[in-house]
């Protein structure tokens, strides 16, 4: 794994001149997660939660992200075609009165297009931006000269950030993977976006910018394994020009979340990573449908929170109503991502091609109503051959080990994703018996009940099954890996 030992660097707005030496309030290198022995990450436990809001702006894209102890990162800052109103917006609505860190992910006028405005009201209206991070390469725009001509007016820190560097933020671990030095791709601006990687407890996001091919590739090479998140922002809002397969594969995501308008003119997300998605199972959470997408992590688990409620099988998500960028409204919680992500697991396949057995010994089992008597025996969410053309053996078996029957009319079973399949009403599990609930089409039995989905619902690489009764009560989850 390449982790040199970089130094922010500051830039003078004027000229863009680079200063060598290292800038005295910002820390070096903290690393990524600590591995044991056997190559697998140790996870301190985490204290307090750490919010990170995909704001809906549009075809652009812009995060906020607030600590534990109320820390707050800003990255990116919206289109120059609203100058930044739309985050402004958010921004007052949610009392965010100080800007710790202002990062660019780079200088596309797409993504630095409230940066003026961002600066203007924060130096002037409010409590002020601690520094902004920048990854060093201009623009010939408008909008990047008015950028930083507010850095100029209000004497703002400006530092040059590239990989190696880290950001502090409070008892969560901010770490800079890109860009490298040299710069890549004859210093284009996408492909020498700032990529960060936060971490919180068990949890973790990876921000990637506009990184497209090249710079998925740099990572891959550079940090393997270590690259696993919970959460990724779908790079170049969804492009087909990133989210490679390679890149998936190394981050094993559990949720994406893309970043685009809903008639974008460049057809964002594309339909070639809307598949590579659907390939995987990756639920995809998108601002044009979900509106603001808002994640919540206690450091062993994400609570995905959104203003509408919206498709996110990436095959159907053109299918939820758009919401326009801007508007207001509380967010809801739709679903919860596993407790407690292995992050850069490198254990080797254990041949069980997805099939866990004694789920009780062998899974994280939490069971919220001590009076249930019911288990998941088994999972099997490696379907021999192509899961898409088996859908009837990829299964869930539940099992009935107390002394009474259970009555499941109207009780639900969901995925990580909040895909979810109802028991028909009058279905009993007698005492001591087993029912095998199939994701494919078929028709019901006493022990086989279809889910009738027409594509995978169990993600191979990890999931949780939920159990929720008819009035509403989780009565089990059951997480595997």
């Amino acid at each position: 794994m390449k982790r040199p030992g970089g130094k922010l660097q500051i830039l003078l707005t004027v000229g863009i001149i680079l200063l060598a030496g290292c800038a005295g309030a910002v820390p070096g290198d903290q690393g990524l997660a600590d591995s044991d022995a056997n190559g697998n990450s140790t996870v301190e436990a985490a204290n307090g939660t750490v919010e990170v809001h995909y704001i809906n702006v549009g075809q652009s894209v812009s995060t906020l992200v607030v600590g534990p102890e109320g820390e707050t990162m800003l990255i990116d800052t919206g289109h120059y075609n609203d100058d930044g109103e739309y985050v402004l917006e958010y921004l007052r609505r949610h009392d965010i009165t100080r800007i710790d860190h202002l990062v660019t992910s780079h200088n596309d006028a797409d993504h630095i297009g409230g940066n003026a405005a961002v600066i203007e009201y924060y130096e002037t209206e409010a409590d002020g931006i601690g520094a902004i991070y920048d990854p060093g390469i201009a623009a010939s725009t408008q909008t990047y000269g008015e950028y930083l001509d507010a850095v100029e007016e209000h004497d703002v820190t400006l530092y040059e950030t590239r990989e190696g560097d880290a950001l502090s933020f409070g008892d969560v671990d901010v770490d800079v993977l890109g860009p490298p030095e040299p710069y890549l791709e004859d210093e284009a601006r996408n492909e020498n976006s700032i990529v960060l990687k936060l971490t919180h407890g068990g949890t973790s996001f990876l921000l990637s910018g506009d990184a497209e091919d090249d710079q998925e590739a740099y990572l891959i090479d550079a940090y393997g394994a270590e690259l696993r998140s919970t959460v990724l922002k779908a790079g170049h809002h969804g492009s087909s020009s990133s989210s490679s397969e390679p890149f998936l594969d190394a981050v094993q995501p559990r949720a994406i979340v893309v970043s685009s308008g809903y008639d974008s003119q460049y057809g964002h997300p594309h339909e070639e990573v809307l598949q590579r998605l659907s390939d995987r199972s990756i639920p995809a959470y998108w601002t044009a449908t979900h509106g603001d997408v808002v994640l919540v992590s206690d450091g062993s688990g994400v609570s995905v929170q959104t203003q509408r409620d919206a498709p996110t099988d990436p095959r159907a998500i053109r299918d939820g109503e758009p919401i326009e960028p801007g508007t207001s409204g509380d967010v809801v919680e739709r679903t919860r991502l596993g407790d407690g992500p292995a992050e850069g697991d490198t254990d080797a396949d254990d041949g069980t091609d997805g099939e866990a057995d004694d789920a009780a010994d062998e899974n994280e089992t939490t069971a919220t109503d001590p009076g249930a008597a019911l288990e998941v025996a088994t999972i099997n969410a490696d379907a021999e051959g192509d899961d898409r053309e088996n859908l009837i053996d990829e299964y869930v078996v539940f099992e009935n080990a107390g002394d009474d029957a259970v009555d499941l009319s109207g009780w639900t079973v969901e995925d990580e994703a909040g895909r979810s399949y109802e028991f028909p009403e009058g279905f009993t599990l007698e005492a001591g018996a087993t029912v095998t609930l199939r994701t494919g089409s078929g028709t019901d039995t006493a022990t086989e009940l279809y889910w009738g989905s027409g594509s995978p619902v169990w993600n191979n690489d990890g999931d949780t099954v939920i159990l929720t009764a008819d009035d509403g009560e989780r009565v089990l989850e059951v997480s595997y890996e």
